[in-house]
């Protein structure tokens, strides 16, 4: 559980440094970079392993990872410009559901009463913040929330394998060839769109590297040492860490349904933790 709250807060700052940058560059190009700059920031930790440990034993596995989460990324930054923050964010946390779902079908994990109850109302949590029921936002399925809705099961694809992979890899490997291949994949991409970032921009991409390859470790750590459908209910703290941080550093006081969600979730989360500690 510690190793997902790590996860979520390491993505949580990753995002507002990103949503800034994507303001003075284009998108795809600094989503590409930040998959290359993580690539870049993993090799001197997995060299010290040896060139050996370094080869993944199953490349065409690695390699079918790295195109999932690539399909994940192309359709979610091609729908960003078109559809709603309730949209983006109520689909997003989609994720978690379909994960326990592969997890139950592909990884043979039991999916307990206590984990399907603390996955559902965690994102009962995430509706409660959101109120997508105001102003009609799920009204119409527009083309944004059709290619999100198709982002979501590449995501927890890529997820899924990377929990299978970690029974057979360290995590630094895997976190390295994901890296890689989304790199490479991503690459058309942002050549398009492509601009040179001035020096400063620089420093705040290599900060995202090396934001982006954290959280990705401590997911994979997660991975390892739990089933990944008893970490999903964690996810939805990242609303939490999220409101937390816009107050931080924007001085933005939560509303009275982003509080209230924000309990149900952490309360869900806390109450699963605790059933997972006792065996239960």
């Amino acid at each position: 559980m510690l190793w997902m709250v790590a996860t979520g807060v390491l993505f949580t700052v990753l995002n507002a440094i990103m949503k800034k940058i994507s303001e003075e560059l284009d998108p795809w190009v600094v989503g590409w970079l930040r998959y290359l700059l993580g690539a870049l920031v993993m090799l001197p930790p997995v060299l010290r392993l040896g060139l050996v440990r370094m080869r993944p034993s199953s490349h065409p596995l690695q390699a079918l990872r790295g195109l999932f989460h690539t399909g994940g990324l192309v359709l979610w930054f091609a729908a960003l410009p078109v559809v709603t923050l309730a949209e983006l964010t109520a689909i997003g946390f989609s994720v978690p559901l379909f994960i326990c779902l592969g997890a139950v079908l592909f990884l043979g994990e039991r999916m307990s009463a206590a984990r399907w109850a603390a996955v559902l109302v965690g994102f009962g949590g995430v509706i409660i913040v959101i109120q997508p029921w105001e102003g009609g936002v799920f009204s119409g399925v527009s083309l944004g929330v059709l290619l999100l809705l198709g982002s979501a099961p590449l995501f927890s694809g890529s997820f899924l394998m990377a929990k299978y992979l970690t029974r057979r890899e360290p995590s630094d490997v895997i976190v390295l060839w994901q890296h890689a291949w989304v790199s490479v994949l991503f690459l058309p991409f942002a050549l398009v769109y492509w601009t040179n970032p001035d020096p400063v921009q620089w420093l705040w991409l290599v900060l995202c590297g090396l934001l982006g390859a954290a959280g990705h470790y401590c997911t994979n750590r997660a991975f390892h040492v739990a089933d990944i459908s008893a970490t999903q209910s964690v996810k939805f703290l990242d609303l939490v860490w999220a409101a937390l941080l816009g107050f931080a550093m924007f001085g933005t006081i939560p509303a009275g349904w982003t509080v209230i969600g924000g309990m149900v979730i952490l309360v869900s989360t806390l109450w699963l933790a605790r059933r997972e500690a006792r065996g239960t």
